[in-house]
């Protein structure tokens, strides 16, 4: 039995304790409503990918934290964002209209070149467009045991909430784009982002797997993920088909030119076709680090980076990448190449610029 003083003592503690958690549960604001916090760190924290808008850079990471640049990387600055989700990606396919996507199924636009953004979706819609949409198809075709499976899924993600992040989006223009992430997810825009459409029934993946990375190169437009999964939109069909390809690890990014294209991923795997993805020619190199962003830079060269900092150079003359020299080495989420030339790469440590060589 406890002493009167111990007893006072530990009801004064729990009630404490009690008092301590009512204050924080009143106080709690959850991400999808919390606006990105303006933070001189923000330069320096983790930051995920980049994109040009016209000349201006815009880079997207961690806390909802969006800067650009409107010197080619010397300078930035932080952009008003509504949500302090993780940021995953940013495309902008005009000067002024772009798309980040991330964490807790965030998508965000921008009509003013980044300088400010609004919440087209978040999370805690995504479950219920996706289980209304496929319980209305499944409603019309009874038989059809797809629209079931996909309500169902559906059901989990209204289930589950708003914890299934975007990966990856890209749009054609203003009004046409797609938002890809974990699991099979995919949504479809033909208005800009107002509404949102599931197109997990028009894409070759019955095992659900993550959808990383999306990209156009000329008229041919790509999705790859995990377990080798590589995929290409055929406009007959109206669908996203499955290509084959000779390596079974995640992709983590696609990327291209008219006429062919270069995915990269796991252990420092690259493959490369010219014939639309239906030949493939390995690109190896001495390293087994995982590639994690590439461009095609001014003259048209593939630039690859690793996760370690490792810069190489696809040359159409060399089928093994080229190592290329640099004085100091970080870790690499994300690479664009500035109006000036020097490749702009952002990642765990921020933002930093590389002259191109």
């Amino acid at each position: 039995m406890c002493s009167f003083n111990k007893c006072v003592l530990l009801v004064l503690c729990a009630t404490l304790t009690l008092q301590q958690a009512v204050a924080q549960a009143a106080s709690y604001v959850d991400v999808l409503d919390l606006p990105a916090k303006a933070s001189a760190l923000a330069l320096r924290s983790s930051l995920l990918d980049v994109a040009r808008a016209g000349e201006r850079l815009v880079s997207v990471g961690q806390r909802g934290h969006i800067l650009y640049s409107d010197d080619a990387g010397k300078t930035w600055q932080q952009a008003a964002v509504p949500v302090s989700s993780d940021l995953n990606a940013v495309y902008f396919p005009t000067a002024k209209h772009g798309w980040a996507v991330g964490n807790d199924g965030v998508i965000l636009h921008s009509s003013d070149a980044g300088l400010t953004w609004s919440k087209q979706l978040d999370g805690r819609q995504i479950g219920e467009l996706v289980l209304k949409h496929y319980s209305t198809l499944a409603a019309a075709e009874p038989g059809n045991e797809q629209w079931t499976i996909l309500a169902a899924a559906g059901q989990r993600l209204v289930d589950e909430g708003a914890d299934k992040p975007f990966l990856d989006v890209w749009f054609a223009d203003e009004q046409l784009g797609y938002a890809v992430g974990v699991f099979n997810l995919i949504l479809r825009t033909t208005d800009g982002g107002q509404s949102w459409t599931p197109f997990q029934d028009r894409t070759d993946n019955p095992q659900g797997l993550h959808l990383n990375a999306i990209a156009a190169t000329g008229d041919a437009l790509y999705i790859a993920g995990e377990q080798g999964l590589l995929r290409k939109w055929d406009a007959i069909l109206e669908r996203f088909t499955a290509l084959e390809t000779p390596y079974e690890g995640s992709f983590f990014g696609v990327i291209g030119k008219p006429g062919e294209v270069l995915v990269y991923g796991l252990r420092g795997n690259v493959l490369h076709s010219r014939d639309g993805g239906y030949t493939w020619l390995a690109r190896p190199i001495d390293l087994q680090i995982s590639f994690s962003a590439a461009l095609v830079d001014a003259q048209g060269h593939y630039r690859l980076f690793t996760q370690a900092g490792h810069q190489l150079l696809a040359e159409d003359s060399q089928p093994r990448l080229r190592l290329l020299p640099q004085a100091q080495q970080a870790p690499v989420a994300g690479a664009i190449q500035a109006a000036n030339g020097a490749l702009i790469l952002v990642g765990a440590r921020g933002v930093r610029s590389l002259p191109a060589q």
